[in-house]
């Protein structure tokens, strides 16, 4: 009786008796959440089903918002396409220079610590407003560049003006805020054991096969978060086309978040953009289960002995 007395004692100590205090530390988020994420994400659902407006009060009308986005706004495919379109340019070209940056600033050389915060700096200052004016005055037809090229002998280029060049000229603004892809992966670079390399060239492998077979590998965790928040972020850009082409020229540049903004605060049709938001958010969620699912057969993590998640 008395070993199972005991037994039943160090049960109810698995649990410790000032649990309450964690539950009061963790209030702030768990309110926070409720409130600022979950209650706007059902409230922005529920708007997505009705005619919302911010003048006026919305009716309920079903799934006429999601008909009629894909039935009759001529400008959501559009949109849609050149958002993929976009991420599909930003996304690889931000994170082969993050990469190659970061393998530049890995190694040991005199003053390496100012070249990385210099480095970093883009990624603080990239999202503003004001640098996304300084990149409009900077591409402008008689801009900076253009000034450049024409010490050269090279004609100068309608870099805003045309809408495969604009998309172009955003996509570069984007890629230039590599900072913090770049720090992520500087600090897996170093937590490679060196004494892979080491066999590696006793093996007589080249340093071209080193990196595909010991670096990527051994990065591949931060490689694939890296990727992750980067087609996120892309998916969801608004500061550069806002302010850069405000979509031009011809609808060029007229990403989804431009286009549920103008959807909710230009038509004032909230519950339009809603539904529009939605969309993107399915597609985005879509996005990361593929990718996490397909992360077993290229994620490799070391505490596993290999490729699982």
């Amino acid at each position: 009786m008395k070993h199972k007395a005991n037994n039943g004692l160090a049960g109810a100590r698995r649990y410790p008796r000032n649990w309450k205090w964690g539950v009061l530390f963790i209030c702030p988020w768990i309110i926070g959440f409720l409130t600022l994420q979950l209650y706007p994400l059902l409230q922005s659902l529920f708007f997505s089903f009705t005619d919302f407006s911010i003048l006026s009060d919305g009716k309920w009308i079903g799934i006429k918002n999601y008909v009629d986005l894909f039935r009759k706004d001529r400008y959501f495919g559009k949109s849609f396409l050149l958002t993929v379109k976009y991420a599909l340019m930003t996304v690889p070209m931000k994170l082969v220079f993050a990469l190659f940056i970061a393998m530049l600033l890995n190694m040991k050389i005199k003053g390496i610590n100012l070249f990385r915060t210099v480095y970093y700096l883009p990624s603080i200052m990239g999202g503003s407003v004001a640098v996304s004016i300084l990149w409009k005055f900077m591409f402008m037809k008689e801009g900076i560049i253009n000034n450049v090229l024409s010490k050269v002998g090279i004609p100068a280029v309608n870099w805003l003006g045309m809408p495969d060049t604009a998309l172009v000229t955003i996509s570069l603004l984007v890629v230039w805020q590599f900072g913090s892809s770049m720090v992520l992966f500087l600090a897996g670079l170093k937590n490679v054991p060196q004494d892979l390399y080491e066999a590696a060239s006793v093996d007589g492998a080249s340093k071209v096969r080193q990196f595909f077979s010991i670096t990527l590998p051994m990065i591949s965790p931060i490689i694939f978060f890296n990727f992750m928040m980067q087609t996120i972020n892309a998916l969801q850009e608004f500061t550069a086309v806002s302010v850069i082409t405000n979509g031009g020229p011809n609808h060029g540049t007229y990403l989804m978040g431009l286009k549920i903004y103008e959807d909710a605060f230009s038509s004032l049709k909230m519950g339009y953009a809603s539904a529009t938001s939605w969309i993107l958010f399915l597609v985005i969620l879509a996005l990361t289960l593929l990718v996490f699912k397909s992360s077993d057969a290229w994620v490799y993590y070391a505490d596993e002995g290999g490729s699982k998640k």
